[in-house]
């Protein structure tokens, strides 16, 4: 299965992606955009898979990281 994911990023800090994808994504989990890390926090389906492509839709937000 091909997963074809919006990724969109709360607050408009940055423009997203579409990407490809082999593996779903699941709430939690970071990703890289830009150099910068993000942490997905919401995971749709946009309409029911078709053949060999599921498409979904993820909200996500920017990961601060913590100092010290």
């Amino acid at each position: 299965m091909i997963y074809k994911v919006s990724f969109v990023v709360q607050g408009g800090s940055h423009p997203g992606s579409i990407q490809n994808l082999d593996k779903r994504p699941e709430v939690g989990e970071t990703l890289t955009l830009d150099h910068r890390q993000f942490e997905i926090v919401e995971v749709q389906e946009i309409i029911p898979p078709r053949g060999e492509f599921a498409y979904l839709h993820a909200t996500c937000r920017p990961l601060v990281r913590q100092k010290g």
